[in-house]
């Protein structure tokens, strides 16, 4: 056993089970610190034991055993918290709303929005602090200290571990949104080394917006998250060889993608359009997801309307992230010299992203600059840490040598 196999094994239980493992233990405390450093303890403690004594057979009632033994020694002159951590069991069989509330606790309003979406990717849903960092686009030490600065804060102002009222809501519900969007996007394509996706962390966004869509049923954004997720679940058979090998979406095979959840999942954004005039981001991205999902073909792609929702989305998220994205529609709508103008734009904020070079790459090898696109490719390849997008590059290379 070593010590990288180890590590692995270890990130992969973090993965499943850490957001379960707290939202336990916050439940039983009704301390969110306590419950944190816990779970970080038997993480560590872990780190240093499986290596020597090998993976257990259940990693998850493991990590359960080290945090109760812990709490029990660190909390052994709290009666009350003694008692419940000594009755404790695992596997727990949480409430079906626990890491939910969980969620809304870390996106209170007291704490800044940045640091609401670290705080509850990093305590519920177990990615780590470069997964996260590499979803904002910020150096991994800026995450870690606005967590640790996010955990303070909920401990010194007592910020309560509960659903907030019907009107609290309406103020904490895009930050939880965004938060199962980051973790949705996580799962479907890896910033991790060591996997390609990850369909535990797809699964868990899913559920999480449908307990939240049984919250709130009349709210379209959540409609349009939960279409979105279903969307491309629903081409997820396509997306990867028997190996493990990314296939793009132009060359995947449509006839094995999941046709009826895509008509459920299109009836549905229909249904909550008809209601709701003004679409908001989440279902404006789903509307893109469902103009790809309902062409027979690549070149049946109706990319007109697809840059039409990306104008509409862009007024409503003026980010660098997407514009990338519509650039990509202009180029079917407009030719590849528009799409590159579009990314000429760009370069100084997503230097970092290695999309941006890859699509430039894609772009230059379009209108015949090869070399250039040889440089974008390389740059990009230095910048991912996806295994599957970077076997993509590596092939473009060795292509573009080959030519």
């Amino acid at each position: 056993m070593t010590s990288t196999t180890a590590a692995d094994e270890l990130a992969r239980a973090v993965r499943d089970h850490a957001g379960r493992l707290a939202a336990s233990l916050v439940t039983l405390l009704g301390d969110f610190s306590t419950a944190e450093d816990l779970v970080q303890d038997a993480v560590e403690t872990a780190l240093r034991r499986w290596p020597v004594e090998g993976i257990p057979d259940r990693p998850d009632a493991w990590l359960f055993t080290v945090a109760r033994r812990r709490g029990l020694d660190v909390l052994r002159r709290q009666q009350n918290y003694r008692r419940k951590l000594a009755d404790l069991q695992w596997p727990v069989q949480p409430a079906s709303d626990d890491r939910l509330r969980l969620i809304f606790t870390c996106c209170h309003p007291a704490l800044a929005r940045e640091a609401q979406i670290a705080l509850t990717l990093r305590v519920v849903c177990g990615l780590t602090t470069a997964q996260i960092a590499a979803a904002f686009l910020v150096p991994e030490t800026t995450l870690a200290q606005r967590i640790t600065r996010a955990k303070r804060k909920i401990t010194q102002a007592g910020i309560p571990y509960r659903i907030p009222r019907d009107d609290e809501l309406p103020e904490r519900l895009d930050e939880v949104l965004t938060v199962i969007y980051l973790l949705f996007n996580e799962g479907y394509l890896s910033s991790s080394s060591d996997q390609a996706h990850s369909r535990d962390l797809v699964d868990d966004a899913e559920w999480l917006t449908a307990l939240l869509a049984g919250l709130l049923p009349a709210e379209p954004e959540v409609t349009g998250l939960l279409v979105l997720i279903r969307l491309h679940r629903a081409r997820t058979s396509a997306r990867f060889t028997n190996s493990g090998k990314l296939v793009l979406l132009q060359d995947q095979d449509r006839s094995t993608w999941d046709h009826a959840a895509i008509t459920a999942a299109t009836t549905l954004l229909t249904r909550s359009a008809r209601r709701h005039r003004s679409p908001g981001p989440y279902q404006l991205q789903a509307a893109i997801a469902a103009c790809h999902s309902e062409a027979s073909s690549w070149d049946e792609t109706d990319w007109e309307q697809i840059l039409v929702l990306y104008d509409m989305l862009l007024h409503l998220q003026p980010n660098a992230v997407t514009r990338l994205h519509r650039a990509v529609a202009v180029r079917y709508v407009h030719g590849a010299e528009a799409a590159l103008s579009e990314l000429r734009t760009l370069h100084q904020e997503l230097d970092s992203y290695p999309l941006y070079h890859a699509t430039k790459a894609e772009l230059l090898r379009t209108v015949g600059d090869s070399e250039s696109a040889t440089r974008a490719d390389r740059r990009a390849l230095e910048l991912t840490t996806n295994p599957a997008q970077a076997e993509v590059l590596k092939e473009r290379l060795v292509g573009a040598e080959l030519t």
